[in-house]
């Protein structure tokens, strides 16, 4: 696989602030400041379970905004596949330091590299059926949408929108007041530069959203059977747009959905409800006093 595009740095800068604010606020770790602050040790993040790990990044910048003398010493980066037991990195710094991070650091580490693997299973599934290629959707939690984004490209996935600006998506509500032919129509007058997708339910929709020149059809909640009926449809038409399956499809069915020849298959589930990969922060015995060293 090539290297993912990591997240945007801000993203990754704003979601640790936020984070942060959200343990700190308004007294610090006061169980951590128990500690003699010249404890140094060494913690190493391990994961439990076979997985693909996302988020790297936002434990780097969880270290760098509570203490820069923190160093981090990764042997992963986003998008390995890791085995149970492997060492993902190291840190080294005060302990209290090291504490105060670690609930951040694993929240987003674990929660990003679940979506990741989850994300992998579902590209691995699609392969097993055909050659189409695994999407998510904007279900992603509020704040996280870049983060969650990458991590899916992170486990092999790609993105759809990332928001309501990037191209025109013509749902059953847009479609219902003015129906495809003049909804496309008003589309392409308003943002003649912008991608238009057309929601379609039925086969007869698929044929208005042909004939209605719009560039990528979503075959929502179709059956595999349905979805064949149109993709053969769309073979014969002069111009083939992208098509895309959507609507509960899962795990145990997306390599039928694949098998049928769409372009892309969209899942909701991927950002909205992957379970968090178990990973761990083991704290080294051997704690020294940083105070008198060299």
């Amino acid at each position: 696989m090539s290297t993912p595009l990591p997240p945007p740095r801000t993203a990754v800068v704003d979601a640790v602030s936020r984070a942060l604010a959200e343990d700190l606020e308004p007294l610090g770790d006061v169980t951590s400041s128990l500690l003699p602050a010249d404890l140094v040790a060494t913690a190493r993040f391990v994961v439990r379970v076979d997985g693909v790990v996302a988020g790297c990044a936002c434990v780097t910048e969880t270290y760098a905004q509570l203490d820069p003398t923190v160093s981090i010493s990764w042997s992963v980066t986003d998008g390995d596949v890791v085995a149970a037991g492997t060492e993902l990195a190291a840190i080294t710094g005060p302990l209290p330091s090291l504490l105060t991070g670690e609930r951040t650091a694993l929240n987003l580490l674990g929660h990003l590299s679940g979506i990741a693997t989850a994300t992998a299973a579902h590209v691995a599934a699609a392969r097993a059926g055909g050659n189409a290629q695994v999407w998510d959707t904007r279900k992603t939690t509020p704040g996280l949408r870049a983060l969650e984004k990458a991590a899916v490209r992170a486990g092999g996935g790609r993105n759809h929108r990332g928001n309501l600006s990037d191209w025109i998506l013509l749902k059953d509500n847009h479609i219902a007041l003015y129906g495809i032919a003049d909804a496309v129509a008003r589309a392409r007058a308003m943002w003649p530069a912008k991608t238009v997708h057309v929601e379609c339910d039925t086969v007869a929709q698929v044929r208005e959203a042909l004939d209605a020149g719009a560039d990528a059809l979503l075959l929502d909640n179709m059956s595999p059977e349905k979805v064949r009926e149109c993709v053969a449809m769309v073979a014969t038409s002069a111009r083939r747009p992208l098509l895309e399956a959507s609507g509960g499809i899962t795990l145990d069915t997306i390599a039928d959905y694949s098998a049928t020849g769409v372009d892309c298959i969209s899942v909701g589930g991927l950002t909205n409800s992957s379970p968090v990969l178990d990973i761990g922060l083991d704290i080294e015995s051997g704690v020294e006093t940083g105070a008198g060293s060299d």
